[in-house]
């Protein structure tokens, strides 16, 4: 096992991180931008390094500064987080050179499922149900027109290096297919300096639904269960919960037996998330795999009672995971709700500053992921989740009901946030009868925006 480990990351998830190997005897060292000196995970971790200025280019993101404390620090490993370097196959690369762990698959494993065409491409071959789409990555708009016509409208159009909804566009027909494309190419080119597109059919009113893998180096594979992350704006997702209401047994078990061996089609290692798309008639097709953890596992610890962090972190030390598929059990439901710092009335404008006042709720059930305290100041260079409130119930109803509480109790002053809107999400009835697909806040809350 690791003696030491640096944390790649800020905010909440460097100090999940940071607990996790705490518990496990793990010495941690945190890593900081000028502008979060006085951030939580600096102030938690048993060493603390300056990498940079604010700008995450020159920070976050800037390897070899990251590869430098690593090694002055004298840590064994690195775990990237989420966001930041977590999938980036360079950093992959020059961790292993450097002898130094990543906490994660390997660059090779990183670089073919993080290019979304070739991912596609390596599913099909493994079986896995795909959307209809472009067989092969497309880069002039005459040749992607051609293959829009053969697929059929609506077609999604998709940056193959793109993530977090950029690098996206739906076209409804020939007429606004053009202009669509070269944006979202564009886009691509300026985000993630690809050109590389591809096509798929858009599903419309789709349920996303995604399934946690966890693989070791021995050649265990197991699925997690699912987690239902349909309420989304501009493909964020705002709210999560496990399991999905959608799902049968019967349905679960197909979607993981399937989720399962597209992970072991690859190889792969460690924390993964396969994702999926389920049309209204419980067909279901893969999207992407993401080869990290997500910023929604706390719902899955709930439901299983794992801790998906440590298990990360055994996985790479060696270890074999610590349950068969056969042990994996879901208990009750759980519900996560992302509070950023936001204003929803303005179109969702960030809103940093100071904080003057914080209450947390807490409670049976009830879990408090963050790195915000009172006289903390929200800088304006990151992202804007400020915590994650996660509950757990021994069904959707208590849970729902139980979050409904923790909303009504969690205080943050001195900043807007979205936490009034999580609130109308989970008040509305729609909500509340499990009627939700990927466009559920455009239809109910117009008021937003798409």
């Amino acid at each position: 096992m690791f003696t030491k480990i640096l944390v790649a990351n800020r905010g909440e998830i460097a100090v999940r991180i940071i607990r996790a190997c705490r518990e496990m005897g793990i010495k941690t060292v945190a890593v900081y931008s000028e502008a979060d000196k006085d951030s939580l995970h600096t102030l938690l971790a048993d060493e603390a390094i300056c990498i940079g200025p604010a700008p995450s280019d020159k920070s976050y993101l800037n390897m070899e500064r990251i590869i430098s404390a690593t090694v002055a620090m004298k840590a064994e490993a690195i775990h990237p987080g989420f966001g930041f370097l977590s999938e980036n196959a360079r950093f992959a690369e020059l961790c292993e050179k450097c002898s130094i762990t990543f906490i994660g698959p390997s660059a090779d494993l990183i670089n073919k499922m993080g290019n979304k065409s070739e991912a596609r491409k390596t599913m099909i071959e493994a079986g896995v149900p795909v959307v209809p789409g472009s067989k092969e990555p497309v880069y002039k708009v005459e040749e992607a027109k051609v293959m829009a016509e053969e697929i059929g409208y609506p077609v999604m159009i998709k940056a193959s290096s793109g993530g977090g909804g950029k690098g996206m566009r739906i076209s409804y027909g020939p007429d606004d297919f053009e202009a669509n494309f070269l944006n979202a190419q564009m886009e691509s080119v300026k985000g993630f300096s690809d050109d590389t597109m591809y096509l798929e059919r858009y599903i419309e009113k789709p349920r996303h639904i995604e399934f946690q893998i966890m693989a070791d180096k021995q050649g265990h594979v197991v699925h997690l269960g699912e987690r239902d992350c349909s309420i989304q704006r501009r493909h964020q997702k705002v709210l999560e919960e496990s399991p999905s209401i959608a799902i049968s047994e019967e349905l679960r078990k197909k979607m993981g037996e399937t989720a399962v061996r597209a992970a072991r089609a690859v190889g792969y290692e460690n924390a993964g998330t396969i994702e999926f798309l389920l049309d209204k008639n419980k067909n279901f097709y893969f999207m992407e795999m993401n080869t990290r953890i997500q910023v929604e596992h706390p719902v899955t610890e709930m439901v299983t009672g794992m801790d998906l962090i440590k298990e990360q972190i055994r996985i790479a030390a060696g270890e074999p995971l610590s349950v068969t598929q056969d042990e994996v059990r879901i208990q009750g439901h759980a519900i996560e709700c992302r509070i950023n710092a936001e204003n929803p009335s303005k179109h969702f404008m960030p809103c940093p500053g100071l904080i003057t006042n914080v209450h947390t709720p807490g409670g049976n059930g009830i879990r408090v992921d963050s790195h915000i305290y009172c006289d903390y100041r929200v800088p304006p260079n990151y992202d804007s989740m400020l915590l994650k409130l996660i509950v757990h119930g021994k069904d959707r109803e208590s849970a729902i009901a139980k979050m409904r509480s923790a909303l009504g109790e969690l205080v943050i002053e001195g900043i807007e946030t979205n936490l009034d809107f999580q609130y109308e999400i989970l008040n509305h009835e729609a909500f509340d009868q499990g009627d939700t697909d990927t466009h559920f806040i455009p239809t109910y809350f117009p008021q937003y925006g798409k």
